[in-house]
């Protein structure tokens, strides 16, 4: 079986790509250099070239504060991208994934969202990732869409690593009033592949499981690298953002990754073993 995975170069995608070829999958690896998703023409080209079964989705504009200022240039990536995306799919009957994200709900809920709950994106980055979700649903039959939340990995800039890059600060403040599910990118390619194995086809949540803020997440970094830090919780008003960011981001992932605590454990793990 072939999987054609888009942002191959991307923090998922360099997971992604490799766990799925350990699993038995054909890969063929693109990005902007071979693949421009804004060009539909060249979209369709290149998935009639390859008829791949699967397509996984990753690329995407992630640069969610910059959204806020120009949302066409995500609007173009993430929106229409994505568009072009699913209607080669369709011409050629493949399966699409496509990475969505938390961001699509408003925070505003008090207990673990669900796939079938009501999306209200707070900020143009949510917007144009559900714009995408729109997309999919109107022109493929068969497809899965994957919300992930709060995404670290090892090929890529992320909390985790950023964290680690500040521990030394006099006066680290993280934000302790949003809570959501820190997810790795192994877990998220895991997660995928049980949706393409054994799901039916729709929304899924693929996140980690359980929930903590950032300050709890940046506290359980510091506690298993054993590093003393002068961390302080804060508010989001005391650290302001040019995008809004819901404050209640738990996903229902019904079981599809582990704890979340487990997968840090592995990740910082693996981390320590490939400086060594």
């Amino acid at each position: 079986m072939t999987i054609l995975v888009t942002g191959a170069n991307g923090m998922l995608g360099q997971d992604l790509c490799p766990i799925l070829e350990d699993n038995g999958y054909d890969v063929i690896e693109t990005d902007v250099h071979n693949l421009d998703i804004t060009n539909y023409e060249v979209c369709e080209k290149v998935l009639l070239d390859n008829k791949p079964d699967f397509v996984i989705h990753c690329a995407a504009y992630t640069n969610v504060d910059k959204a806020e200022e120009d949302i066409e240039a995500a609007r173009l990536i993430n929106a229409k991208g994505t568009e072009n995306i699913a209607k080669a799919c369709s011409k050629i009957g493949a399966t699409l994934v496509y990475v969505s994200t938390d961001y699509v709900f408003d925070g505003n809920g008090t207990k673990p969202y669900l796939p079938t709950d009501e999306t209200k994106p707070l900020n143009n980055y949510g917007l144009t990732k559900l714009e995408g979700e729109e997309a999919v649903k109107k022109y493929c039959e068969k497809y899965y869409i994957a919300r992930t939340s709060w995404l670290y990995g090892h090929h890529g800039k992320n909390f985790v690593e950023t964290i680690i890059s500040l521990a030394n600060k006099s006066d680290l403040k993280v934000v302790d009033d949003q809570i959501g599910c820190p997810t790795w990118t192994v877990e998220l390619a895991n997660g995928i592949i049980k949706l393409i194995k054994d799901k039916e086809y729709g929304i899924y949540h693929v996140c980690g499981s359980e929930a903590t803020s950032w300050y709890g997440f940046a506290k359980e970094i510091f506690s298993l690298l054993k590093i003393n830090s002068n961390l302080q919780p804060c508010t989001t008003d005391q650290f302001p953002r040019p995008a809004k960011r819901p404050r209640y981001s738990i996903m229902n992932n019904n079981g599809i990754c582990r704890n979340w605590k487990l997968a840090l454990k592995d990740y910082l793990a693996l981390r320590i073993e490939e400086e060594m």
